[in-house]
């Protein structure tokens, strides 16, 4: 039950950024890193393939480079998140007018395209997965030229903000840069958000009835403290948990 938990969160996070793409960055040709912003490229050279079926389709032949090249240990959950996130966009795309933009304004457009994609990218991070994609292309810069992770995504995030504005103008090019930055920023923020915990004291002398309660119905773990009442100096037993 927990583990289709995650995925559904997983899979709600990522329909968040694939209506970022379709309903805001795509129609704008706003580039913001990333496979899908390369997609959005070559989409342009070549309308007549889906930006869902070009995600896919380097997404595919980057987990075949990286098993060879630096051994493709990925996790379940990140196949199934570029998999999904892929074809959530193609199955969107077919379904939208093609003509369908919600706002024009690129301002507006990066803002909330940006929103959306952050938020999404953050609640599949808080799963412990990723979309693959230029993570994979960044692990294997790393491999090769020593080059931070870090560093080396920005800098692959980097030159496709430019080839978006060498393909649709500096405009795009501009804000496609300003969605990249302000991106990492909510990505940071909303992890930092959905990581919140609290503590939980509960003084009680039916410890097992609540000790079970949150071990079955919350999935959490406790800890048992002998203490003592400050007014009725009687021992009493203390649960200590931490919720998230």
């Amino acid at each position: 039950m927990n583990t289709i938990k995650v995925y559904l969160k997983i899979t709600t996070g990522l329909f968040l950024v694939a209506v970022s793409i379709n309903l805001f960055l795509a129609p704008n040709h706003l580039t913001a890193g990333g496979v899908s912003g390369l997609a959005i490229i070559i989409n342009y050279y070549l309308p007549n393939l889906p930006i869902g079926l070009l995600t896919l389709i380097m997404n595919v032949v980057l987990f075949i480079v990286a098993f060879f090249v630096i051994g493709g240990k990925f996790g379940k959950k990140t196949i199934y998140a570029s998999l999904v996130l892929a074809a959530l966009i193609w199955i969107m795309d077919l379904f939208l007018a093609e003509d369908m933009v919600l706002t024009k304004d690129l301002m507006l457009a990066s803002i909330f395209g940006t929103f959306l994609s952050g938020i999404g990218m953050a609640i599949v991070f808080n799963e412990n997965a990723s979309t693959g994609g230029t993570d994979i292309i960044a692990k294997i810069i790393n491999k090769f030229f020593h080059i931070a992770i870090g560093k080396s995504l920005l800098a692959v995030d980097f030159l496709i903000t430019i080839l978006g504005a060498m393909t649709f103008g500096i405009d795009q090019g501009l804000y496609s840069l300003f969605a990249v930055i302000i991106n990492g920023v909510i990505i940071d923020y909303a992890i930092n958000g959905f990581n919140v915990c609290k503590q939980v004291m509960i003084v009680t002398s039916h410890k097992e009835e609540v000790g079970r309660y949150i071990t079955e119905t919350l999935d959490r773990g406790y800890t048992v403290l002998l203490a003592r009442g400050g007014f009725s100096n009687k021992d009493v037993d203390l649960i200590y948990t931490i919720l998230s």
